[in-house]
């Protein structure tokens, strides 16, 4: 158990990393400890679900953890009747096609968002790999990113894009709200969107969309299906680096499986059903 108790630790304490990456070494973790010994496909799944709960605590403003863990654990128990060895290989496949589906997913995604990325000048908050993917795919006129304070993972953001070619500018955060202003689109990623629409992202994300809102900027959500929670928003964040956004400042959510209104997303997780299932596993 001593991998398992390294990578809880490397999820509590890593600030650099979105929910993605969470989520890719969270169902890694799952996958080595399938592969220890264990007497019974009962005795695995218990161990399955125990590290995966633990797993999904470490940061629960990142919802992709808990998706990813939860896609995982919900496709054990449905095969919970197989033996051990072989329930072993499948939630290995599993966690192999997971990851796997990352880069399709952020492509269909970069394809969907490619007509308003077209001539845009976009305002983007913290360092979304699923941003990244699309204004590389479609390259807008102009990207600014604010610098994304306390950790300031935008400076990284702003050269990594710069280096690839784009016009970028890197704004202070002080300076953020004046930025939607001089913005055609406000794209973001995600660390959780809920059944509501409301979106749980780095702090920050809230005024830049209350502003947009008031403005008449769109404001798009990009992010996998895996961050989609099946539950409504929480009051709020137990995490200073997190805030929620409302509903009603999100325009757009768009998913590998399609673009939807903030208040039509619940469709897309209803019909989703590993999302409930997983969470009623960690849920215990």
């Amino acid at each position: 158990m001593g991998g398992l108790a390294e990578r809880l630790d490397e999820l509590r304490t890593d600030r650099y990393h979105g929910g993605s990456w969470m989520a890719r070494r969270a169902v890694e973790a799952l996958a080595d400890l399938a592969a220890e010994p264990a007497g019974s496909s009962e005795e695995l799944l218990e161990r399955l679900d125990a590290a995966g709960r633990e797993l999904a605590a470490t940061r629960r403003a990142m919802g992709a953890i808990a998706g990813a863990v939860g896609r995982i654990l919900a496709a054990a128990h449905h095969s919970a009747h197989l033996e051990p060895d072989e329930l072993r290989r499948l939630v290995q496949e599993e966690v192999q096609g997971l990851v796997a589906g990352r880069d399709r997913a952020a492509a269909s995604i970069a394809i969907q968002l490619a007509d308003v990325l077209t001539d845009a000048t976009v305002l983007t908050h913290s360092a979304s790999a699923t941003v990244r993917e699309a204004v590389l795919h479609t390259r807008p006129e102009r990207v600014l990113c604010t610098l994304s304070a306390p950790f300031e993972e935008g400076r990284a953001f702003s050269e990594d894009l710069r280096s690839s070619g784009l016009e970028v500018e890197l704004v202070e955060d002080d300076d953020a709200i004046d930025a939607v202003h001089r913005s055609s689109l406000v794209l973001v990623g995600a660390d959780t969107v809920f059944r509501d629409g409301a979106v749980c992202n780095k702090v920050g994300t809230r005024p830049l969309a209350a502003e947009a809102t008031r403005i008449g900027v769109r404001l798009v959500v990009a992010c996998e299906v895996i961050k989609l929670a099946p539950i409504d928003a929480p009051d709020r964040i137990d995490d200073e680096y997190f805030d929620v956004t409302p509903a009603l400042d999100v325009d757009e959510i768009v998913t590998e499986e399609g673009a939807f209104p903030s208040d039509e997303v619940r469709t897309l997780v209803d019909r989703t059903p590993f999302l409930a299932e997983g969470y009623a596993i960690l849920r215990g």
